[in-house]
């Protein structure tokens, strides 16, 4: 287990923000333990509960052609067949995953390939689980064609409470099955659309974690 790139600034100034709060507290409240102990403990669990925000397992890729990885922990709450209006222009598969504040929130290629489309779209912020959060909140799009050229879009979708996306990739970027592609911190929902004739092996209510639990078989 690591710490996130993205967490290592804040952690550090929460670190030095919390650690003059607790000297300061010492010097005030001297005469008053039962103050400064809760201080102290209060400072504790806030640092725990932003650490655990940004936590980063490590564990091995078993990579499988075959396989669509989920691209993040969390809980799958959309399994439909639904119109690809962006890039693939088609009828496609989608699974949603949602992240609450509790996973972790590395994102990590559900398959591999070459990124073969990207875009940053600005937006809102309503709530991940809204019908209409995946087209009109602040996201980004990424389209991995594979070996045999099939092509698989995932979309990271920020929402109320999660508004820093963060994507790593470029168009004409090859990068490996279960290999990081991005961050959305506190939290989100990130889309995947597969291929109509593809098989789910998850179902909704599921709980995924990124790059090692296998949402799909493709043909």
């Amino acid at each position: 287990m690591t710490i996130h790139k993205e967490g290592r600034t804040l952690l550090f100034f929460l670190l030095v923000f919390l650690g003059i709060v607790n000297i300061a507290a010492s010097n005030y409240l001297s005469h008053y333990y039962t103050a400064r102990l809760l201080i102290l403990i209060g400072s504790a669990i806030l640092f725990l509960l932003v650490l655990q925000f940004f936590r980063n397992p490590i564990f091995q890729i078993l990579k499988n052609d075959k396989h669509v990885l989920a691209p993040a922990d969390g809980k799958v709450v959309v399994i439909e067949e639904t119109e690809e209006t962006e890039y693939l222009k088609g009828r496609r598969k989608q699974i949603s995953i949602f992240m609450s504040p509790v996973n972790v929130h590395v994102n990590r290629m559900p398959v591999e390939g070459v990124i073969s489309y990207y875009k940053y779209h600005p937006g809102k912020y309503l709530v991940a689980w809204h019908p209409k959060s995946s087209t009109e909140n602040e996201r980004t799009t990424v389209v991995a064609k594979m070996k045999n050229g099939t092509e698989v879009l995932f979309r990271q979708i920020a929402g109320a409470v999660a508004r820093r996306i963060k994507c790593y990739v470029t168009e004409g970027q090859q990068l490996e099955q279960g290999e990081e592609f991005g961050f959305i911190k506190f939290g989100s929902r990130v889309d995947v659309f597969l291929p109509i004739d593809t098989k789910i092996v998850v179902k909704v209510g599921d709980i995924t974690k990124g790059g090692r639990t296998i949402l799909a078989e493709l043909e």
